[in-house]
Protein backbone atom coordinates (compact mmCIF):
# COMPACT_ATOMS: atom_id res chain seq x y z
CA UNK A 1 0.00 0.00 0.00
CA UNK A 2 1.41 3.51 -0.90
CA UNK A 3 1.81 5.59 1.84
CA UNK A 4 1.88 9.44 1.45
CA UNK A 5 4.16 11.66 3.65
CA UNK A 6 1.13 13.00 5.89
CA UNK A 7 0.00 9.76 6.10
CA UNK A 8 3.29 8.24 7.49
CA UNK A 9 3.77 11.07 9.84
CA UNK A 10 0.18 10.39 11.16
CA UNK A 11 0.60 6.78 11.52
CA UNK A 12 4.16 7.20 13.53
CA UNK A 13 2.63 9.39 15.91
CA UNK A 14 -0.28 6.84 16.60
CA UNK A 15 2.12 3.88 16.95
CA UNK A 16 4.41 6.15 19.58
CA UNK A 17 1.45 6.80 21.34
CA UNK A 18 0.27 3.45 21.83
CA UNK A 19 3.74 2.72 22.96
CA UNK A 20 4.19 5.11 25.46
CA UNK A 21 1.16 2.73 27.11
CA UNK A 22 4.29 0.41 27.66
CA UNK A 23 6.18 2.90 29.49
CA UNK A 24 6.36 1.46 32.18
CA UNK A 25 7.34 -2.10 31.34
CA UNK A 26 10.10 -0.65 29.19
CA UNK A 27 11.40 1.91 31.97
CA UNK A 28 10.84 -0.36 34.88
CA UNK A 29 10.94 1.71 38.46
CA UNK A 30 14.08 1.31 40.59
CA UNK A 31 11.88 -1.82 42.99
CA UNK A 32 10.98 -3.38 39.88
CA UNK A 33 14.83 -3.49 38.36
CA UNK A 34 17.37 -6.40 39.57
CA UNK A 35 20.26 -4.13 38.68
CA UNK A 36 21.26 -0.84 37.94
CA UNK A 37 19.98 0.40 34.55
CA UNK A 38 22.59 2.09 32.59
CA UNK A 39 22.96 5.96 32.10
CA UNK A 40 21.90 5.71 28.53
CA UNK A 41 18.97 3.74 28.77
CA UNK A 42 17.37 6.33 31.62
CA UNK A 43 18.02 9.42 29.23
CA UNK A 44 16.20 7.08 26.82
CA UNK A 45 13.39 6.29 28.68
CA UNK A 46 13.18 9.97 30.12
CA UNK A 47 13.69 11.84 26.60
CA UNK A 48 12.57 9.54 24.05
CA UNK A 49 9.81 11.71 22.67
CA UNK A 50 11.87 15.52 22.96
CA UNK A 51 12.74 16.83 19.88
CA UNK A 52 16.38 17.16 19.73
CA UNK A 53 16.19 19.77 17.19
CA UNK A 54 14.09 22.04 14.63
CA UNK A 55 11.95 19.65 12.71
CA UNK A 56 13.08 16.24 14.50
CA UNK A 57 10.84 13.82 14.91
CA UNK A 58 11.85 11.03 17.44
CA UNK A 59 10.75 7.44 16.64
CA UNK A 60 11.18 4.01 18.26
CA UNK A 61 12.75 1.07 16.83
CA UNK A 62 8.92 -0.01 15.37
CA UNK A 63 8.02 3.28 13.94
CA UNK A 64 11.30 3.64 12.18
CA UNK A 65 10.90 0.15 10.40
CA UNK A 66 7.15 0.63 9.79
CA UNK A 67 8.86 4.21 8.20
CA UNK A 68 11.77 2.29 6.19
CA UNK A 69 9.23 -0.24 4.75
CA UNK A 70 6.60 2.46 3.63
CA UNK A 71 8.83 4.61 2.40
CA UNK A 72 10.85 2.14 -0.06
CA UNK A 73 7.56 1.15 -1.27
CA UNK A 74 6.24 4.51 -2.50
CA UNK A 75 10.30 5.59 -3.60
CA UNK A 76 10.32 2.17 -5.72
CA UNK A 77 7.25 3.23 -7.66
CA UNK A 78 7.20 7.11 -7.63
CA UNK A 79 11.37 7.81 -7.17
CA UNK A 80 9.33 11.71 -7.69
CA UNK A 81 9.04 11.46 -4.17
CA UNK A 82 11.41 13.10 -2.10
CA UNK A 83 9.80 13.09 0.67
CA UNK A 84 9.91 9.22 0.72
CA UNK A 85 12.94 9.68 -0.68
CA UNK A 86 14.22 11.21 1.83
CA UNK A 87 13.05 9.52 4.87
CA UNK A 88 14.24 6.20 3.32
CA UNK A 89 17.75 7.71 3.30
CA UNK A 90 17.61 8.83 6.98
CA UNK A 91 16.17 5.57 8.18
CA UNK A 92 18.55 3.61 6.61
CA UNK A 93 21.58 5.68 6.95
CA UNK A 94 23.10 3.45 10.04
CA UNK A 95 26.76 4.54 11.18
CA UNK A 96 27.82 5.95 7.58
CA UNK A 97 26.49 9.79 9.25
CA UNK A 98 29.47 9.23 11.58
CA UNK A 99 31.67 8.14 9.60
CA UNK A 100 31.24 10.80 7.27
CA UNK A 101 31.58 12.88 10.28
CA UNK A 102 34.29 11.38 11.09
CA UNK A 103 36.08 12.31 7.69
CA UNK A 104 34.76 15.68 8.05
CA UNK A 105 36.59 16.47 11.22
CA UNK A 106 39.93 14.94 9.52
CA UNK A 107 40.34 18.28 7.41
CA UNK A 108 40.33 21.81 8.19
CA UNK A 109 37.53 22.64 5.96
CA UNK A 110 35.69 20.27 6.87
CA UNK A 111 35.78 21.22 10.54
CA UNK A 112 35.14 24.72 9.58
CA UNK A 113 31.61 23.51 7.62
CA UNK A 114 30.66 21.60 11.36
CA UNK A 115 31.81 24.84 13.11
CA UNK A 116 29.45 27.25 10.93
CA UNK A 117 26.70 24.94 9.37
CA UNK A 118 26.17 26.48 6.02
CA UNK A 119 23.11 25.88 4.20
CA UNK A 120 22.41 26.27 0.32
CA UNK A 121 19.07 27.78 -0.59
CA UNK A 122 18.22 30.35 -2.61
CA UNK A 123 18.10 32.83 0.70
CA UNK A 124 21.43 31.93 1.31
CA UNK A 125 23.25 31.93 -1.75
CA UNK A 126 22.98 34.81 -4.45
CA UNK A 127 22.66 33.48 -7.59
CA UNK A 128 22.60 36.90 -9.48
CA UNK A 129 26.00 37.69 -7.58
CA UNK A 130 27.41 33.97 -8.98
CA UNK A 131 26.10 35.20 -12.43
CA UNK A 132 28.87 38.17 -12.12
CA UNK A 133 31.68 35.34 -11.37
CA UNK A 134 34.20 35.07 -14.44
CA UNK A 135 33.73 32.30 -16.97
CA UNK A 136 35.63 29.27 -15.55
CA UNK A 137 35.21 30.06 -12.26
CA UNK A 138 32.99 27.55 -9.61
CA UNK A 139 30.34 30.55 -8.92
CA UNK A 140 29.48 30.90 -12.85
CA UNK A 141 29.70 27.23 -13.52
CA UNK A 142 27.29 26.22 -10.65
CA UNK A 143 24.52 29.02 -11.99
CA UNK A 144 24.98 28.07 -15.56
CA UNK A 145 24.27 24.48 -14.40
CA UNK A 146 21.06 25.24 -12.80
CA UNK A 147 19.94 27.24 -15.39
CA UNK A 148 21.04 24.68 -18.30
CA UNK A 149 19.08 22.10 -15.99
CA UNK A 150 16.09 24.46 -15.31
CA UNK A 151 16.29 23.33 -11.20
CA UNK A 152 16.77 25.54 -7.68
CA UNK A 153 18.25 24.62 -4.76
CA UNK A 154 15.09 24.77 -3.21
CA UNK A 155 13.65 21.66 -4.12
CA UNK A 156 15.87 20.10 -0.94
CA UNK A 157 13.92 17.80 2.34
CA UNK A 158 14.64 18.89 6.26
CA UNK A 159 15.97 16.37 7.98
CA UNK A 160 13.19 14.58 10.40
CA UNK A 161 14.49 11.30 11.92
CA UNK A 162 17.87 11.34 12.74
CA UNK A 163 18.41 11.71 16.37
CA UNK A 164 21.51 12.99 16.89
CA UNK A 165 21.84 17.00 15.92
CA UNK A 166 24.94 16.52 14.46
CA UNK A 167 24.44 13.93 12.22
CA UNK A 168 21.65 15.54 11.23
CA UNK A 169 23.06 18.53 9.93
CA UNK A 170 25.60 16.01 8.00
CA UNK A 171 22.59 14.53 5.97
CA UNK A 172 21.37 17.71 5.30
CA UNK A 173 24.56 18.67 4.35
CA UNK A 174 24.74 15.85 1.63
CA UNK A 175 21.60 16.61 0.54
CA UNK A 176 22.15 20.50 -0.20
CA UNK A 177 25.58 19.71 -1.66
CA UNK A 178 23.83 16.89 -4.33
CA UNK A 179 24.12 19.66 -7.11
CA UNK A 180 27.44 20.78 -6.40
CA UNK A 181 27.94 17.34 -6.79
CA UNK A 182 26.19 17.47 -10.38
CA UNK A 183 27.83 20.55 -11.26
CA UNK A 184 31.81 19.24 -10.60
CA UNK A 185 31.02 16.21 -12.09
CA UNK A 186 29.40 17.76 -15.00
CA UNK A 187 26.38 15.57 -14.52
CA UNK A 188 22.63 16.77 -15.98
CA UNK A 189 19.74 16.07 -14.54
CA UNK A 190 17.94 13.10 -15.85
CA UNK A 191 17.18 9.35 -14.62
CA UNK A 192 20.94 8.16 -16.64
CA UNK A 193 22.56 10.63 -14.98
CA UNK A 194 21.27 10.84 -11.52
CA UNK A 195 21.84 7.14 -11.02
CA UNK A 196 25.56 7.14 -12.38
CA UNK A 197 25.85 10.04 -9.46
CA UNK A 198 24.31 7.83 -7.19
CA UNK A 199 26.97 5.36 -7.74
CA UNK A 200 29.70 7.98 -7.43
CA UNK A 201 28.05 8.87 -4.07
CA UNK A 202 28.04 5.48 -3.10
CA UNK A 203 31.60 5.23 -4.31
CA UNK A 204 33.00 8.63 -2.38
CA UNK A 205 30.71 8.47 1.02
CA UNK A 206 29.43 5.45 1.49
CA UNK A 207 25.63 6.23 2.08
CA UNK A 208 23.26 3.28 1.53
CA UNK A 209 20.15 4.88 0.16
CA UNK A 210 22.77 6.19 -2.49
CA UNK A 211 23.49 2.19 -2.62
CA UNK A 212 19.99 1.36 -3.12
CA UNK A 213 19.07 3.87 -5.77
CA UNK A 214 21.77 1.95 -7.83
CA UNK A 215 20.70 -1.35 -7.28
CA UNK A 216 16.57 -0.52 -8.17
CA UNK A 217 17.05 2.55 -10.26
CA UNK A 218 18.07 0.89 -13.46
CA UNK A 219 15.10 -1.40 -13.34
CA UNK A 220 13.35 1.87 -15.02
CA UNK A 221 15.59 2.85 -17.84
CA UNK A 222 15.26 1.03 -21.43
CA UNK A 223 17.56 -2.11 -22.19
CA UNK A 224 19.68 0.78 -24.42
CA UNK A 225 20.05 2.99 -21.53
CA UNK A 226 20.17 0.52 -18.95
CA UNK A 227 22.80 -1.10 -21.22
CA UNK A 228 25.21 2.48 -21.93
CA UNK A 229 24.60 3.13 -18.00
CA UNK A 230 26.43 -0.06 -16.83
CA UNK A 231 29.08 -0.24 -19.45
CA UNK A 232 29.98 3.36 -20.06
CA UNK A 233 29.06 5.27 -16.86
CA UNK A 234 29.03 2.96 -13.96
CA UNK A 235 32.75 2.17 -14.41
CA UNK A 236 33.65 6.20 -14.59
CA UNK A 237 31.38 6.88 -11.47
CA UNK A 238 32.97 3.59 -9.09
CA UNK A 239 36.15 4.55 -10.17
CA UNK A 240 36.35 8.58 -10.20
CA UNK A 241 34.14 8.26 -6.89
CA UNK A 242 36.35 5.81 -4.90
CA UNK A 243 39.48 7.21 -5.56
CA UNK A 244 38.61 11.05 -5.64
CA UNK A 245 38.22 13.28 -1.97
CA UNK A 246 35.41 13.09 0.07
CA UNK A 247 33.21 15.72 -1.14
CA UNK A 248 31.63 16.38 2.18
CA UNK A 249 34.93 17.61 3.05
CA UNK A 250 34.29 20.60 0.74
CA UNK A 251 33.59 24.36 1.38
CA UNK A 252 31.83 24.99 -1.75
CA UNK A 253 30.80 28.08 -0.69
CA UNK A 254 33.88 29.06 0.08
CA UNK A 255 35.29 28.33 -3.49
CA UNK A 256 32.84 30.38 -5.74
CA UNK A 257 36.05 32.39 -7.10
CA UNK A 258 37.90 29.24 -7.93
CA UNK A 259 38.76 27.93 -11.45
CA UNK A 260 36.08 24.85 -11.68
CA UNK A 261 38.98 22.93 -13.38
CA UNK A 262 41.61 23.39 -11.05
CA UNK A 263 39.68 21.98 -8.38
CA UNK A 264 38.73 18.92 -10.35
CA UNK A 265 42.44 18.51 -10.61
CA UNK A 266 42.71 19.12 -6.76
CA UNK A 267 39.56 16.31 -5.92
CA UNK A 268 41.22 14.26 -8.44
CA UNK A 269 37.77 14.14 -10.48
CA UNK A 270 38.03 13.69 -14.40
CA UNK A 271 34.65 14.09 -16.76
CA UNK A 272 32.32 11.08 -17.03
CA UNK A 273 31.29 10.23 -20.84
CA UNK A 274 29.27 12.64 -22.81
CA UNK A 275 25.88 12.86 -21.37
CA UNK A 276 22.02 14.11 -21.93
CA UNK A 277 21.42 17.36 -21.75
CA UNK A 278 17.91 19.08 -22.31
CA UNK A 279 19.49 22.20 -22.73
CA UNK A 280 22.16 23.22 -24.86
CA UNK A 281 24.80 25.16 -23.46
CA UNK A 282 24.63 28.21 -25.18
CA UNK A 283 21.15 28.71 -23.55
CA UNK A 284 22.16 27.65 -20.44
CA UNK A 285 25.21 30.68 -20.27
CA UNK A 286 22.83 33.59 -22.08
CA UNK A 287 20.57 32.88 -19.38
CA UNK A 288 23.17 33.31 -16.39
CA UNK A 289 24.22 36.56 -18.76
CA UNK A 290 20.81 37.89 -18.19
CA UNK A 291 21.13 37.50 -14.74
CA UNK A 292 24.32 39.40 -14.56
CA UNK A 293 22.58 41.76 -16.19
CA UNK A 294 19.52 42.10 -14.44
CA UNK A 295 21.60 43.13 -11.44
CA UNK A 296 24.00 45.93 -13.10
CA UNK A 297 20.73 47.48 -15.05
CA UNK A 298 19.35 49.24 -11.59
CA UNK A 299 22.38 50.41 -10.77
CA UNK A 300 23.13 52.04 -14.41
CA UNK A 301 19.80 53.82 -13.81
CA UNK A 302 20.83 55.85 -11.30
CA UNK A 303 21.88 59.44 -12.50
Amino acid sequence: MLLNSCAVKQRAATLWRSSTLHLSEACPTPAQRTRPATSTAILRCRFINTPAYEGHIPLNWFETALLTVGSAVVSLTDPRRGDMVAALGETTAGPSLSHLRDRMLESAEGRMILKERPRVNSTTVDMNELAHYPEGSFGRAYVTWLERCGVTPDTREPVHYIDDPELAYVMQRYRECHDFYHCITNLPVNVESELTLKYFEFANLGLPMTALAAAFGPLRLSEKKRSRLFSEFVPWALKCGGSSQSLITVYWEKRWAENVEDMKKEFAIWDPPEARWSKPLSEAKAAAEKRQQSRTAPSAAVP
